[in-house]
């Protein structure tokens, strides 16, 4: 059972952590604060969605749990590797899972509701849902992927709107700004299906996977969230004009509308 006093625990706990990657050099500083600032954001993202679910306080609690925990591998993968890119490095989620069995971060919560906590954090980065699973697994991952895509979209708006602004390699994956397309990222999406880290080839591949993110979402309030907060357009304004991004942003932004009046379902 996750109470309020487990949950300040928890809080602490993670304060404490992430303190312990504090650095001098401003540029490894700057991004170890954002994976903490995008924690607390994301927070407060899985915490409105449940609400419109209508959980209870003790499920809104685990749900807040598991935002906290869900990037807890971001700051040892960025002090060891210099980057958040998995293919570079590690799988983020599986770290976050070793850092919290070795330090016994979970040892005052049952067993059945830390297994869930770790199994949510697992599937947090897949590309796909896995089969198999229990529904309270895939109810709570499908909660954080939620939640965590709608802080990301802030994060990365936020930053393509500064076009002066500082160049954040760790933002971008260190992939080139050049104005091509790749043909295959392009078709992915027009077929509704959202892309792979794997097929991008440059900055504007990127954002395009970012845009196809509607395709991953599972609940009524986060379609609703994406478009009040117009992610699709300011992703769309920062891409080359042309016709085969107007029809990629035109087929994602569809499957938005339909999911925001309801038509399609996922809960």
């Amino acid at each position: 059972m996750i109470n309020q006093e487990v949950l300040s625990a928890l809080k602490s706990w993670f304060a404490e952590y992430v303190k312990t990657f504090r650095s001098e050099d401003a540029v490894i500083q700057q991004n170890m604060d954002m994976k903490e600032h995008h924690t607390r954001r994301v927070c407060t993202e899985i915490i409105a969605i449940g609400k419109s679910l209508d959980l209870n306080q003790e499920d809104l609690h685990l749900a807040e749990v598991i935002a906290l925990l869900h990037d807890v591998g971001r700051f040892v993968q960025y002090a060891r590797y210099g980057t958040f890119l998995d293919l570079r490095s590690e799988d983020h989620a599986q770290l976050g899972i070793k850092i919290l069995r070795e330090n016994s971060v979970l040892k005052g919560i049952d067993h059945s509701t830390r297994e869930l906590i770790l199994c949510a954090i697992a599937y947090h980065n897949h590309t796909e849902l896995p089969g198999g699973e229990t529904e309270s697994c895939l109810f709570f991952t499908k909660l954080l992927r939620d939640a965590d895509k709608l802080d990301i979209w802030r994060v990365v708006t936020d930053y393509y709107s500064k076009k002066n602004g500082p160049h954040n390699e760790v933002i971008e994956l260190g992939l080139p700004d050049t104005p091509e397309i790749s043909d295959e990222v392009c078709m992915e999406l027009m077929a509704g299906k959202s892309v792979k880290v794997e097929s991008l080839k440059t900055l504007n591949d990127f954002k395009l996977l970012q845009m196809g993110w509607v395709y991953d979402i599972n609940f009524p309030r986060t379609f609703q969230l994406i478009r009040e907060r117009g992610y699709l357009e300011m992703i769309r304004d920062v891409l080359p004009r042309s016709e085969r991004i107007l029809r990629v942003y035109s087929r994602v932004q569809s499957y938005l509308e339909e999911n925001c009046r309801g038509k399609r379902g996922h809960l």
